[in-house]
């Protein structure tokens, strides 16, 4: 049978000639979506209302230049030879775990300089954070990236996807996973999951450390099926499953710790 697939354009309008991508565009919701979010619980948990759009002024050019850091540093032997090419990040090659880790950093600094508990805006971060990265999956898909190895159209159609999502995995005459699609439907899940976990006895901290639990799961399964990974130098290791793994460990670790060892740990509620 032939199918009539046109590709969705990854260019959503120009100005002045430039383009400007749907990739960003999406991005830029995204963050919009979870400063709304995060300032609102923010409000209800007493924090400043400026709290978080003071936070964001740092945490977002740190976070870019972070996950461009992240990608460059593991796909080095490319860029050892084209150095030029380092600062060309137009041309794709940011990382979420980069990305994360430079948010995390600034936000504990942030934190530490404005005198608020890190765990109390991590917590009320937590769910904000996981749905932008749900939006964000969507400039993925735009832009045909991020997917997964191939499959067949039967397959595709077995999934129930309609045909927009279908036709726009179908990348120089294959169709692949799209595993944009798997990860974002796994980060609305655990915005539910951190929404509703938020209202029972949870202690401070908890809830933060449960989003990395929650990601870090997903994305371990899905980097698996994967094209486009990271790898540990010269090896088989999937860096994006190792971090996962070792947030995991290290999330779950901190758990332990803080119910056992931090006297009078506040609810989340209560902090």
């Amino acid at each position: 049978m032939l199918y009539n697939i046109t590709p969705l354009d990854r260019v959503a309008f120009e100005i002045g000639g430039y383009p400007i991508y749907w990739y960003g565009i999406i991005i830029a919701f995204g963050i919009v979506v979870a400063y709304i979010l995060g300032t609102r619980e923010g409000k209800r948990r007493g924090l400043p209302d400026d709290t978080f759009a003071d936070l964001l002024i740092f945490a977002i050019p740190i976070s870019i230049i972070c996950a461009r850091i992240y990608y460059v540093m593991f796909e080095w032997d490319y860029y050892s030879q084209n150095p030029i090419k380092i600062i060309a990040i137009n041309e794709g090659g940011i990382a979420i775990h980069g990305a994360l880790i430079g948010a995390v950093l600034t936000a504990i600094i942030f934190c530490r300089v404005k005198k608020i508990s890190f765990w109390k805006v991590a917590d009320i971060a937590a769910p904000s954070i996981i749905i932008a990265q749900a939006i964000g999956r969507w400039g993925n898909f735009m832009n045909q990236e991020a997917h997964g190895g191939a499959v067949t159209r039967e397959f595709l159609e077995g999934l129930h996807l309609p045909d927009f999502i279908i036709n726009q995995m179908y990348i120089h005459g294959q169709y692949y996973h799209p595993t944009f699609l798997y990860e974002s439907l796994w980060n609305v899940a655990g915005f539910i999951f951190l929404i509703l976990l938020r209202r029972t006895a949870v202690r401070q901290g908890e809830v933060f450390l449960s989003y990395a639990i929650w990601y870090s799961l997903g994305r371990f399964w899905i980097e698996g099926l994967r094209t486009d990974s990271l790898y540990l130098w010269s090896t088989d290791i999937r860096i994006a499953q190792l971090v996962s793994v070792l947030t995991i460990i290290v999330a779950i670790v901190l758990m332990i710790y803080r119910r056992k060892k931090v006297k009078d740990l506040p609810l989340y509620n209560e902090a």
